[in-house]
């Protein structure tokens, strides 16, 4: 489904939709059609062959279990054993994927007004919002996520969190699993703060393999609770990679009129001159941000800077070669 007017970048024939931008995704109605504009977005051209992006490459059978993909199935074994056996490939052998969604109170901010971001006039979008928010970008990159783990052929599985899990679907392979994410990333945003470590322990003590944790958040939480969650990540030999999801006037802060400035986790309301605060601003988040990096790269994770002015892309190309060169690390050492 592309864009209407879209254009295509010079005799490459790539659709500019593979860049998706909140614009793009502002015009939908509903979580439904936007995960599907994503999806066959990101896909187009990028993916044109059914598993392109991730290893291709056989390892081994094992045995079918209910709810596996048929799609694998291995009908030759069949003939020869009257036993029905999936082929796994490399990267099924690894991990599966669990996304962990942000929707504590900070990630109903955006500066970018709904008609604006739209194109449309609209004033409001799916979930009544006047603006293209954190939440909302975080809602598309997950979607995106998802979509391309089940194309593969893996399983996946969405947690919303804030000061608890709030919506939760079990990893899966499943054709039924995309309407079940879809239906969990249609939430509101709550106004409670964010509580990694509670969070991953709750996530943690549902696992019982190796899998991977791409957690998608403005990560304005103390740099400490976020080194005790990841530790326990690292210690229980799962990975993670952490989309950290910033609105453009959080991280450039070029406000020029004293206005009322309201937390969205409990906080007071403030009226301030916001020039004369940007240059203390500015040094605070930066060095918040430098010790998110520092912790969560600490660890031997990975942390992809999302702004949610920009395009959906770049994060989930960066995301997908940065998956294949692991696997090719971990298969020939």
């Amino acid at each position: 489904m592309a864009e209407p007017g879209a254009t295509r970048t010079g005799g490459s024939g790539v659709d500019h939709t593979l860049y998706l931008h909140p614009q793009t995704l502002a015009r939908l109605g509903s979580m439904e059609l936007r995960a599907q504009q994503i999806i066959e977005g990101v896909m187009a051209g990028a993916h044109r062959s059914p598993r392109t992006g991730f290893s291709v490459e056989f390892a081994q059978h094992r045995p079918y279990a209910a709810g596996d993909d048929l799609r694998h199935l291995d009908w030759k074994v069949y003939a020869r054993t009257d036993k029905l056996h999936l082929k796994q490939y490399q990267q099924e052998t690894n991990l599966d994927l669990v996304i962990l969604v942000d929707a504590s109170g900070s990630m109903r901010y955006g500066s970018r007004d709904f008609s604006d971001a739209s194109g449309t006039g609209a004033k409001r979008g799916p979930r009544g919002e006047e603006v293209w928010t954190k939440f909302d970008h975080a809602t598309a990159l997950a979607a995106a996520l998802s979509y391309i783990t089940l194309r593969q052929g893996d399983r996946v599985g969405v947690v919303v969190f804030a000061d608890e899990i709030k919506a939760i679907v079990a990893r899966s392979g499943q054709q039924r699993q995309w309407r079940l994410i879809i239906e969990a990333l249609s939430t509101h945003p709550v106004e409670a703060q964010t509580d990694i470590p509670r969070v991953v322990d709750q996530i943690l003590a549902k696992l019982n393999n190796r899998c991977m944790l791409a957690i998608v958040s403005d990560f304005f939480c103390e740099p400490s609770d976020l080194r005790r969650a990841l530790a326990r990540v690292r210690h229980q030999g799962h990975d993670a990679i952490c989309f950290q999801t910033l609105d453009r006037a959080e991280v450039e802060f070029d406000f020029r009129e004293a206005a009322p400035f309201e937390g969205l986790e409990g906080e007071a309301r403030l009226r301030i001159d916001p020039r004369a605060l940007r240059r203390g601003y500015l040094e605070a988040i930066e060095r918040h941000n430098r010790e998110i990096r520092r912790t969560v790269r600490g660890f031997g994770f990975d942390l992809e800077r999302v702004d949610t002015h920009g395009w959906l892309g770049p994060p989930l190309a960066a995301y997908l070669a940065r998956r294949n060169a692991q696997i090719k690390r971990s298969k020939y050492g």
